[in-house]
């Protein structure tokens, strides 16, 4: 296949006197997309990259049409928008271009953490209890109140739609309503958008990545009649546990920004994690019912954390189907190695996954 790698790199993003430090930090590197691009050459394919943006100078749309693709490979973040995950795949979906990864729907969605909790409680899916908040002097939701009229503290306080934990430092974990509001305060200013505040749950944090699709006729809605969802279709790679034990006492108990950038090398953590079997087949069934009743497509990862004051019990904190894809520190690719996979072959498998899907390839014919 002639296949087209779409990102955004972190060099030609935009800047301004005052943005957040972290703004840009989950767009990527040429080390990422050259990485995909020699994968995907391995296996015979005709790759290239291009720049996914629709504004001078990049002009993506004229360098798409010109090199014809079958199929994008898609990782792009884009930069503005609530919905900007989404942008690049409803351009391509105008072009009729087919790409890999979820469609425009499950990337908004998925972007959006409150959204994507409340569907999560829709089906019944465990996530914390949480409350938006869009200035800093709303009042507090009563479902975030005990029966005695308290906060249900430790909160965690984070922006609704970013990736690569920006935002999130020990800071983020706040006890009482005054650190609350000032940490909404803060972060508002900064990011520009609603803030996430739920309830913090201390304990280990797990990752599950996940390759594959379900079956086109897997139930949407998970409920007690159809008795939860079907992993059939879906590979489970290593579950990935960060050590949030090795890091300096102040980022101690969580998986910070700062851990994923500039420690991102000297990255710390335990893959295969060490689960018993009953809470591993847990922890893959909800990641698939997430997967599910998101429609993820070909690969996606799901954060847990597990409650150590109640037996352990799994809570969801988001869904990624853009997971980072840098072979030498990103989650997904660190499980993939402990799964017994090379680079390449994740890779390749992501883009045959979806081209499979979509019926892409030489001389068949492609739907969008």
């Amino acid at each position: 296949m002639r296949i087209a790698v779409l990102a955004n790199l972190k060099k030609n993003a935009p800047t301004w006197d005052g943005m957040a430090a972290d703004q840009w930090d989950d767009l990527d590197s040429p080390k990422t997309t050259d990485a995909i691009v020699a994968a995907l050459r391995s296996a015979g394919h005709e790759a290239e990259f291009v720049e996914a943006s629709i504004l001078p100078p990049w002009s993506m749309i004229d360098r798409l049409q010109a090199f014809q693709p079958d199929l994008c490979f898609n990782i792009a973040e884009s930069h503005f928008g609530d919905g900007r995950e989404a942008q690049i795949p409803a351009v391509l979906e105008m072009l009729r271009l087919p790409y890999t990864g979820s469609k425009v729907l499950t990337l908004a969605l998925a972007l959006d953490k409150p959204m994507t909790k409340r569907v999560l409680m829709y089906h019944g899916l465990p996530t914390p209890e949480f409350q938006v908040f869009e200035s800093p002097d709303e009042p507090i939701d009563i479902d975030l109140v005990t029966a005695r009229g308290e906060l249900r503290f430790p909160m965690f306080v984070k922006p609704s739609r970013e990736g690569t934990s920006m935002g999130v430092s020990a800071e983020s974990i706040v006890r009482t309503v005054a650190e609350l509001r000032a940490q909404v305060d803060k972060q508002i200013k900064l990011y520009n958008q609603p803030i996430l505040c739920e309830h913090f749950i201390e304990g280990r944090e797990v990752t599950i990545g996940m390759i594959g699709n379900l079956s086109p006729t897997a139930a949407r809605r998970i409920n007690e009649r159809s008795g939860g969802c079907s992993t059939e279709g879906i590979t489970f790679l290593a579950p990935l546990e960060v050590d949030l034990g090795a890091y300096d006492e102040s980022e101690a108990g969580l998986y910070t920004n700062y851990m994923k950038t500039d420690l991102a090398d000297d990255f710390h953590y335990f893959c295969p994690a060490q689960l018993d079997p009953a809470m591993q087949e847990q922890l893959f069934e909800l990641a698939a019912a997430v997967f599910c009743v998101t429609d993820c497509k070909d690969v996606a990862r799901v954060d847990f954390r597990l409650d150590q004051y109640n037996d352990n019990k799994p809570y969801i904190l988001e869904i990624n189907p853009l997971p980072g894809l840098n072979p030498g520190y990103s989650d997904l690719c660190i499980q993939a190695n402990a799964s017994g996979w090379t680079y390449e072959q994740l890779i390749n498998t992501i883009a045959d996954l979806a081209a499979e899907r979509q019926q892409v390839g030489i001389g068949a014919q492609t739907e969008s």
